[in-house]
C-alpha cells in the first residue's frame, strides 16, 4: 500500500506543476501560485484516493493511513475554498495601493458571499434542531453531506453535458475539413475581439496619461499617480512590439482624480485592461497556429508521393541527414495518417464510456439490480490491488474531465479565463476554487456507482454523510433520483434537443451558445481564412504571428460608409465586418458561402475591399488624445519606442483651410439654391450665368489670398 503512496503523490505534485506553469501568467506573484498548486493537489489527492479506499475496503486493509489523507485533503480544500481563496482573490482584484486598504476591499467585496454562506448554514441548523432528524451519523458528517449538497446536483449537470459533449466534440475534430471550418470562425471572432481589447487597453493608457497630466505635482494624490506611471512604463517597456492607437477619452474619464478610490479604480482599470489584451492575443496566435499547421498537414498528405511521405513544415527548416529524413517519416505518419485514427478511436471509446455511466446512473434506483459495469469489473477483480485501483482510476478520472470540461467551458464564457501562459491571479484563483469545490461531490457520485460485497461502506462515503439525510424534505430516495434526472437530461443535449427548442422560439436565439456545431453549418468564415492567408504571408516575410492583426481587424469590423450630400466625401473608411455570435439570415448565409468554394473568390474579396478602403479619406477624430503625450520625463522616453505621433498640425493653417472649405461649400448651396452672391452690385436686369459664377468665384479666391498673405511674409512668426 505505501508503494501506491509512494508512486502516486509524486505524479501528483510534478503534474498540477506542470499544469500550473502552464496556465499561470508572468505576472502572477508565489503566493498565488502555492495557494492554487496546493488546492489543486489536494483536490487531484480525492480523486487518487477513491481507488485506495475502495481497494483497502475490499481487503480491510490500512484504513487508518486512507483516513489520515482523507482528512487532511477534504478539510484542506474546504477551508480553502470557502475562506481562504475567495480572500486572496478580491486582495488580488483590488487597485487600493496598500496591503490594509487591498484587503479592506476583499473582505468588503466577500461580505455578501460571507452572508450568504452564514444564512445557509443558520438555516440548516435551524431546520436540524426543528425537525429532530435521527440523521443516523456524526454531526460532522451531517455538515459535510450539506456542504457538498450543491456540488452534487450542480455536478450531476456538468457531468451530464460532458459525457456527450467530449466525445462528439474528438469525434468532429478528427476530420481536417471540419476542423479548418471551425478554425477560421475562431480565428475571425478572436480577431475581433483582440481588437477590441487592444482599443480598450489604449483607452486606459490615454485615461492614465491624461489623469496625469492635469495633476500638479503638489497634488494629494501625486504619490498614487507617479505609481501609475511607473506601472505604466513598465508595461510598455516588457512588450516593446505594443502600439497604442485609437485611445479616446469618455465623459467621466477625467474624474479619477477625485479621492484615493477613484486612483484605486483607475489603477485596476489598466491592470485588467492589459490582461485582457494579453489573453486574447495568446488565444488568438493559438488559434492561427493551429490553423496554419493543419494546412500545412492537409498539404503534404496531398503531396505524399512527391515527397516521398516526408513531412515538410513551414515553421522549422528543413532536417537533414538519415536521423533528418526519420524524423520526416514519423511526423508524417504521425500527423497525416495514425492521429485521425487515433482520434476517432479515442472518441469511440470515451462514448462506450459514456453510455456504462449513464447506465450506471439509470439502474441506481432498483437496489436488486446491479448493472453497472465499473461495479460488476472490480467485484471481479477480486483482492487485485493493480486491477482494483485501474478499473476504479480510469471512470472516476473521466468523470472529473468531463465536469470540468463543461465548468470551464461554462464559467469562460462568464466569469474566468484558462489561456495557457496568460491567467491572471484573479482567474487562477477562481478556476482552483471552483476544482476544489466540485473533487468530493464527484467522487461521492462515482461511490454510489460502486457496490462492493455485503455492502460495504469506504472510509470517504462513511466521513462524507448520506444526502438523503442532509435533504430530508426530499424523501430517502433522492440520493437515487437526482442520477436519473442526470441521465434524462444528458440524452435531451446529446439529441440536440434545447438547440431545437430554442430554434422553434426564435424570440430565445440570444440565449444560445455559439458551439462547434453551428461554426460547421455556417461553413468557412471568408474573414478567417482571409486572416489565415496574410498571417502566413507575414510569416514568410519573418514577421509573428499576431503583430499586424489588429490592424488588418479593424479594416473588417464594423462596415459603414457614410457620404455628406453635395461633396461626395466620406466620413469613415470602409470595413468589412465579421462573423458575429449571433446567427445571420439566410441571404447573408448564402452569400457569404460564395466564398468558401475557392480561395481566388476570397482573394478578389479581399483585393476590392483593399481597394476601396484605400481610395476613402479619413480624418481623426476630435475626441482622440494623443497618447503618451506627457511631460513626465519616463513617459517622455517611450514615445519614440512604442512608434507613437505626438505632432499636431499648426494651428492657424487648419483654421484658414476650414474656413475656406466653409465659404466654398456655402457658395456651392448658394448656386444650387440659387441665392444671389454677397456683397455684389445687381443690376437691374440681373446677371448672366457667366457672370454670376465668375464673380463668386474670383471674390473668394480674393479673399483667402489677402487673407494667407500676412502670415507667409513674415517667416519668423510662430504659428503654433
Amino acid at each position: 500500500m505505501w508503494v501506491f503512496y509512494l508512486i502516486s503523490l509524486p505524479l501528483t505534485l510534478g503534474m498540477v506543476t506542470v499544469t500550473l506553469r502552464y496556465f499561470a501568467g508572468p505576472d502572477v506573484p508565489r503566493y498565488v501560485l502555492l495557494t492554487v498548486g496546493y488546492t489543486w493537489f489536494c483536490s487531484v489527492a480525492i480523486i487518487i484516493l477513491v481507488p485506495a479506499d475502495i481497494w483497502s475496503t475490499i481487503t480491510n486493509h490500512d484504513k487508518a493511513g486512507i483516513g489520515f489523507f482523507w482528512s487532511l485533503s477534504y478539510w484542506s480544500t474546504f477551508i480553502l475554498t470557502w475562506a481562504v481563496v475567495p480572500l486572496i482573490q478580491g486582495y488580488e482584484d483590488a487597485g487600493d495601493f496598500t496591503v490594509k486598504d487591498r484587503f479592506r476591499t476583499s473582505i468588503h467585496s466577500n461580505l455578501l458571499f460571507y452572508s450568504i454562506v452564514g444564512s445557509i448554514g443558520l438555516f440548516g441548523l435551524i431546520l436540524l434542531i426543528i425537525m429532530h432528524h435521527n440523521w443516523g451519523g456524526s454531526i460532522m458528517g451531517f455538515a459535510m453531506a450539506c456542504s457538498n449538497t450543491f456540488g452534487l446536483v450542480t455536478g450531476a449537470f456538468l457531468l451530464g453535458f460532458g459525457l456527450s459533449e467530449i466525445p462528439k466534440s474528438i469525434w468532429r475534430n478528427a476530420d481536417w475539413t471540419n476542423r479548418q471550418k471551425v478554425l477560421s470562425h475562431r480565428v475571425a471572432k478572436m480577431a475581433v475581439r483582440l481588437d477590441e481589447a487592444h482599443q480598450e487597453f489604449s483607452n486606459a493608457i490615454v485615461v492614465a496619461q491624461a489623469t496625469s497630466n492635469q495633476m500638479s505635482k503638489r497634488d494629494p494624490l501625486r504619490p498614487y499617480m507617479d505609481i501609475i506611471d511607473s506601472m505604466l512604463v513598465q508595461m510598455l517597456r516588457e512588450d516593446p512590439g505594443f502600439k497604442p492607437s485609437g485611445g479616446r477619452l469618455g465623459e467621466n474619464d477625467m474624474d479619477y482624480d477625485t479621492d484615493e478610490k477613484t486612483m484605486a479604480a483607475l489603477r485596476r482599470q489598466l491592470r485588467r485592461a492589459r490582461e485582457e489584451y494579453y489573453r486574447y492575443k495568446s488565444e488568438y496566435m493559438n488559434y492561427v497556429m493551429e490553423a496554419l499547421e493543419l494546412e500545412d498537414t492537409i498539404k503534404n498528405f496531398e503531396r505524399r508521393d512527391a515527397n516521398g511521405w516526408k513531412y515538410f513544415s513551414s515553421f522549422r527548416d528543413n532536417r537533414s541527414g538519415t536521423l533528418g529524413s526519420l524524423l520526416d517519416i514519423t511526423e508524417f505518419l504521425w500527423k497525416c495518417v495514425l492521429r485521425k485514427q487515433v482520434q476517432k478511436a479515442l472518441a469511440i471509446i470515451l462514448g462506450i464510456i459514456s453510455a456504462a455511466i449513464l447506465l450506471a446512473e439509470a439502474t441506481l434506483l432498483p437496489s436488486s439490480v446491479d448493472l453497472s459495469l465499473f461495479s460488476i469489473l472490480i467485484n471481479a477483480v477480486g483482492k487485485q490491488e493493480v486491477l482494483v485501483q485501474i478499473a476504479a482510476f480510469v471512470p472516476l478520472m473521466y468523470m472529473c474531465v468531463c465536469t470540468y470540461y463543461s465548468l470551464f467551458k461554462i464559467g469562460m464564457l462568464m466569469f474566468y479565463s484558462l489561456t495557457p501562459r496568460q491567467t491572471s491571479s484573479v482567474s487562477l484563483l477562481m478556476i482552483c476554487s471552483m476544482v476544489a469545490r466540485y473533487a468530493p461531490p464527484i467522487s461521492y457520485n462515482f461511490l454510489n456507482l460502486i457496490r462492493l460485497d455485503d455492502n460495504a461502506k469506504t472510509i470517504f462515503e462513511k466521513r462524507m454523510g448520506n444526502i438523503d439525510d442532509a435533504v430530508p424534505f426530499f424523501g430517502k430516495g433522492f440520493n437515487k433520483i437526482y442520477p436519473l434526472i442526470m441521465v434524462i437530461y444528458t440524452l435531451l443535449v446529446a439529441s440536440n434537443f434545447f438547440d431545437r427548442v430554442i430554434e422553434f422560439f426564435g424570440s430565445f436565439k440570444r440565449f444560445k451558445f455559439q458551439s462547434e456545431q453551428d461554426e460547421l453549418v455556417d461553413g468557412f468564415d471568408p474573414s478567417g481564412m482571409i486572416i489565415l492567408q496574410k498571417e502566413r504571408m507575414w510569416l514568410e516575410q519573418g514577421c509573428k504571428v499576431g503583430e499586424q492583426v489588429v490592424p488588418l481587424a479593424r479594416n473588417f469590423n464594423n462596415a459603414t460608409l457614410d457620404i455628406e450630400s453635395g461633396n461626395g466625401i466620406p466620413d469613415k473608411s470602409l470595413t468589412v465586418e465579421l462573423k458575429s455570435s449571433t446567427t445571420p439570415p439566410k441571404e447573408e448565409t448564402q452569400q457569404s458561402r460564395k466564398y468558401t468554394n475557392s480561395r481566388d473568390s476570397i482573394a478578389n474579396k479581399y483585393s476590392a475591399i483593399k481597394q476601396s478602403s484605400s481610395a476613402l479619406k479619413t480624418e481623426p477624430s476630435p475626441a482622440s488624445v494623443s497618447l503618451l503625450e506627457s511631460s513626465n520625463p519616463a513617459l517622455e522616453s517611450r514615445k519614440e519606442e512604442s512608434g507613437i505621433l505626438t505632432g499636431q498640425p499648426s494651428g492657424l493653417v487648419s483654421t484658414w483651410a476650414n474656413l475656406k472649405s466653409g465659404f466654398q461649400s456655402f457658395k456651392t448651396n448658394m448656386n444650387n439654391r440659387k441665392f444671389l452672391p454677397l456683397k455684389q452690385n445687381v443690376p437691374a436686369g440681373g446677371l448672366s450665368d457667366n457672370d454670376r459664377g465668375n464673380s463668386s468665384v474670383e471674390s473668394l479666391d480674393d479673399i483667402f489670398k489677402k487673407i494667407s498673405r500676412r502670415p507667409r511674409e513674415n517667416d519668423d512668426f510662430d504659428l503654433d
